[in-house]
């Protein structure tokens, strides 16, 4: 009979990328480093393999202009330190700001350790509403106060596909088995921040019940979740009862 099969261990030096606690002091931290030219240089002398401000990696990966960092890093805080308070008893993981290539960083990666993983994109665009138009299969904005359409570039939705696949090809960095990687329940989450909003009047198909929730599905390269910030942990809960 041929030996069992068993999932390795990580090494025992394994460290998984900063998370939980740790993360959320990083991000506080970052949030303060207002300086506009430490900011710069902190980016440069990362780019070039200088020692550099602790929060390099962190500053340098948002790849966002300063203004929109610091507004970045404030939502990361404020749900990183809600999904902290609701989920830590549940053993949740939350890794903010992964590097991803040549894209924009997946803004919260959340593994319940063989439960779930979710994928989470914050995206505030300003007073707009965000649009699924069916028959080009793109998300587009309109802004309240005036007539017409613009496509959302790039593509919250493609990102998000994108994410999934990054972690089945870097699953060795949170020292996760293939089995893991690829078989555990997963969510890829757009997550609106006031006042932007998903509107009200899409077709009833694009709707699918998580829970007691009714969210907007969108199927893009698989299906992503779009739910306002208010309702992340309820999204939540209801995914996890559902993977249970």
């Amino acid at each position: 009979m041929p030996p069992m099969t068993t999932v390795k261990d990580p090494p025992s030096n394994f460290q998984l990328p900063p998370h939980n606690e740790a993360a959320l002091e990083m991000l506080r931290e970052a949030k303060n480093y207002e300086s506009t030219i430490a900011l710069a240089a902190g980016g440069a002398a990362l780019a070039t393999g200088g020692t550099v401000h602790p929060l390099g990696w962190l500053l340098f990966g948002l790849a966002y202009k300063p203004l929109v960092a610091t507004q970045k890093l404030a939502r990361l805080e404020k749900l990183t330190t809600l999904l902290l308070d609701e989920f830590k008893s549940q053993g949740i993981q939350v890794f903010p700001v992964l590097k991803v290539e040549d894209k924009n960083p997946i803004d919260l990666f959340v593994r319940f350790e063989r439960k779930v993983h979710m994928f989470i994109s914050i995206r505030s665009i300003g007073d707009k509403e965000v649009i699924y138009n069916e028959a080009r299969e793109v998300l587009q904005l309109k802004r309240k106060d005036k007539h017409g359409l613009k496509v959302w570039n790039p593509c919250p939705l493609l990102e998000l596909a994108d994410y999934e696949k990054w972690l089945s090809k870097n699953r060795d960095l949170f020292g996760m088995s293939s089995r893991e990687a690829t078989k555990t329940p997963s969510a890829k989450v757009l997550v609106l921040w006031p006042p932007t909003k998903a509107a009200d009047d899409h077709n009833s198909h694009l709707y699918s019940e998580v829970g007691n929730m009714k969210i907007l599905a969108l199927r893009r390269k698989g299906t992503a979740f779009v739910i306002q910030q208010e309702e992340v942990t309820e999204f939540i809960k209801a995914w996890l009862a559902k993977s249970e």
